[in-house]
């Protein structure tokens, strides 16, 4: 048997104002950070092009096959934020999912940030358990698996996790760790008994990258291409892991993506032996076959598979340096807005968008960015900071 393990991302970040140099010392609150009318309207486009279409489609598609078909969801903090605030039937639409018995949750960091990376790992630990505390509220789960942010993984953050009472994690099936080896069996850590699902980076590109690439050789992809490629897989284990937002937003409605999803399914399985199974399922029912040695962290972002995305330049790295030096102030003086704050800050997306990376992960980065170039990000973002280690201004 070989089982397609379906987990989407869904996160969104929260954006900032502009903020010039000479704000610096001038901010009321810490919440004058954030461009709420931007983030109020880009999170209502994605609602209605991806999140409750592809939810309600989902839910029929689970219904229509007596619950085989199976899918597993990362929802970041800020995401379920955005969903209180603005669109709270999105949140009902992912109980329904989550009530059906197939659709399982993965345990990340609350704000979807870099904490794993922190010289101390105190704060990770504190978001895992912020997040872990919302899904029990909103869902009345626990999750056994997790799943760093941008599958962020290495020797040292494995370790907390398992630590932790997590039974699985998920990172990318880098080349650079596998070498010869498939990722399309489970593995254990080193030093640790976690199990490690890797990311089938190639069948799962085919989807999030490269469905509406007229240039490319595999388009058009029809569900009976793609459940036939997938047959001719070898393994235990074909972890399709992408962002939520593939459907409908980042490949638009009119390019097939939901009729392509619609018939997957059954294209899946049609073949004998070939089931779905969730995170939960795929770690509970199968063996590792091997042991994956990953001394320098990697994740799922670019054609590099690093950590590169997020601090490969000095700009970058002076900004997660910043950021990591205001936690202990902060958690000292127990202002629980300035936390917040500086937490909402810490999201991986604010040092993805000062990207100085060229060709095709440059493209990626721009699309994906609301600032006119990296510069202009690291500017805004480093005053921010600025701002934010000079302390606040009461209100009067």
């Amino acid at each position: 048997m070989t089982s397609v393990c379906f987990y989407f991302e869904v996160h969104q970040p929260m954006r900032l104002n502009r903020f010039s140099v000479f704000n610096i010392g001038k901010t009321e609150s810490p919440f004058d950070y954030f461009d709420n009318q931007l983030n109020e309207k880009i999170f209502h486009k994605v609602a209605n092009k991806c999140y409750l279409p592809t939810n309600k489609l989902l839910l029929d598609l689970i219904d229509q096959h007596d619950k085989k078909f199976r899918i597993s969801y990362s929802l970041t903090g800020t995401f379920i934020e955005y969903c209180q605030k603005h669109v709270p039937e999105i949140i009902d639409s992912f109980k329904d999912l989550v009530g059906t018995g197939a659709v399982d949750l993965i345990e990340e960091t609350y704000f979807h940030s870099l904490s794993g990376l922190y010289t101390d790992l105190t704060e990770f630990e504190e978001q895992v358990y912020l997040h872990n505390s919302m899904l029990k509220d909103l869902f009345h789960v626990t999750p056994k698996v997790f799943r760093n942010t941008e599958a962020i993984y290495d020797n040292r953050i494995a370790k907390k996790v398992a630590d932790m009472g997590y039974k699985g994690i998920i990172t990318e099936g880098a080349k650079k760790i596998l070498d010869w080896r498939s990722p399309n069996y489970v593995y254990k850590a080193v030093d640790n008994d976690i199990k490690v699902l890797l990311r089938n980076y190639m069948l799962s590109d085919d989807i999030g990258f490269r469905f509406s690439a007229q240039g490319w050789t595999g388009f058009p992809l029809t569900a009976d291409k793609y459940s036939s490629w997938m047959a001719q897989n070898q393994g235990d284990l074909i972890n399709l892991f992408m962002d939520y937002e593939t459907f409908g937003e980042h490949h638009w409605q009119d390019t097939g993506i939901f009729e392509f999803l619609k018939h997957l399914p059954e294209n899946v399985l049609n073949h004998e032996h070939m089931d779905f199974v969730t995170v939960r399922q795929a770690v509970e029912r199968y063996e590792p076959r091997g042991t994956i040695d990953v001394p320098w962290a990697i994740s799922w972002a670019d054609e590099d598979r690093d950590v590169s995305t997020w601090l490969g330049n000095d700009m970058q790295r002076a900004c997660f340096q910043e950021l990591q030096d205001l936690g202990p102030q902060i958690k000292k003086e127990k202002n629980q807005k300035k936390l917040e704050a500086w937490r909402k800050l810490q999201t991986s997306d604010h040092l993805y968008y000062i990207s100085t990376k060229g060709f095709e992960d440059g493209a990626v980065h721009s699309y994906f960015s609301h600032y006119d170039s990296p510069y202009d990000g690291f500017i805004n973002y480093m005053n921010i900071l600025q701002d934010f280690k000079q302390g606040m201004k009461p209100k009067p």
